[in-house]
């Protein structure tokens, strides 16, 4: 009896993992769908310049807004955004290394960190002024200051803020970087600057790392790839803020609730993978052959969680925020653009 009884528990336990397997497929299938389309969509005229994680969050968001995401996608619309979202970061990890911040030198590493520092102090203090949400207000001070919408998503892992938040710091970044893009390249011409100075302008301060490559490459080769590299590096900065943010979510709660509230910290293990990636991208033991497929899965994965993120948005919450939030965004970005014009400026 003992023996049949054993015997039962597993076939249930195999049954219940099989269930749960094919509840999650239709909604990876449709994250996945749209993460396609987002990469096809890139190749036609005048949508190249326009990152993937982007199309893919719009067509999310047209998607369930338009049609509505089906209930039977809800189970792998989830495990996008927390188990798919979080692989990507990992890798992530593999386009970094220790080479490029050493390239970048200490100057220019002086000029990123300070820029990335400032940013993200008057982001949180001017939304503070305009009364926008705190975990919004986070979540486009790390987008502005960091790398945008991969930021947004990694900080969010631990500020918990709503979808449609998420959605408005993802707005936020692809607009004020896409003005960056069109713009930096006119400015510029005005200051006659060289092209490792610009370079690192647009690394220190622009959003996206394809809206910096089209604004760096845009004044030629030498000043594309320092621009390139010191983004790559500034994306670097994407660990310490996260684990900062982590420990003073921790600390706040841990306030709050005591003990108790311990186990609803949470602690982005995440970022640790992706550390040991950088770590392991600084070594030679990664062929260089292999760049373009990880590099090609990582965007893919992150794809997928911004498509799963937009299949959770609801545009009549994110109208309800109002004005303040884009404020906060026209303002992160005016800061960032200035504050590093006038540091590159002054010691380039």
């Amino acid at each position: 009896m003992a023996y049949f009884s054993i015997h039962e528990g597993g076939v249930g336990l195999r049954r219940q993992q099989t269930t749960k397997a094919h509840s999650v497929f239709p909604g990876l299938f449709l994250a996945g769908l749209i993460a396609a389309l987002a990469f096809g969509l890139r190749h036609l005229p005048g949508v190249h310049q326009i990152s993937p994680l982007i199309l893919a969050i719009l067509i999310g968001m047209a998607f369930h807004n338009l049609i509505g995401t089906p209930a039977i996608a809800k189970a792998g619309v989830a495990f996008s955004l927390k188990r798919i979202l979080r692989t990507g970061i990992v890798l992530l990890g593999l386009q970094l290394t220790v080479q490029q911040v050493i390239a970048v030198g200490g100057l220019g590493m002086a000029v990123i960190v300070a820029t990335l520092l400032a940013t993200f102090a008057f982001t949180t203090w001017l939304g503070r002024v305009l009364k926008v949400d705190a975990r919004l207000t986070q979540l486009i001070a790390s987008g502005s200051s960091i790398c945008g919408a991969s930021a947004v998503i990694a900080t969010n892992a631990v500020t918990r803020a709503r979808d449609e938040d998420v959605a408005y710091a993802v707005a936020c970044v692809t607009i004020f970087g896409s003005l960056s893009m069109m713009l930096m390249p006119v400015i510029a011409g005005l200051f006659d600057m060289g092209p490792q100075a610009y370079g690192l302008w647009t690394g220190a301060s622009v959003h996206e790392v394809a809206q910096v490559v089209a604004a760096a490459y845009a004044r030629g080769q030498e000043a594309g790839e320092f621009g390139t590299i010191a983004k790559l590096t500034r994306v670097m900065m994407l660990a310490p803020v996260v684990l900062g943010l982590g420990f003073l979510a921790a600390r706040k709660r841990l306030s709050a609730g005591g003990a108790a509230n311990r186990a609803a910290t949470p602690l982005p293990w995440f970022v640790f993978g992706f550390v040991a990636m950088v770590a392991l991208a600084s070594t030679s033991w990664v062929p260089e052959a292999t760049a373009p497929y990880t590099t090609g899965i990582t965007q893919f994965l992150l794809a997928m969680a911004l498509a799963a993120m937009g299949l959770e948005t609801d545009m009549r919450k994110l109208a309800a925020a109002g004005i303040r939030p884009a404020l906060l965004g026209a303002g992160a970005w005016v800061f960032i653009s200035v504050f590093s014009l006038g540091l590159v400026l002054l010691l380039t």
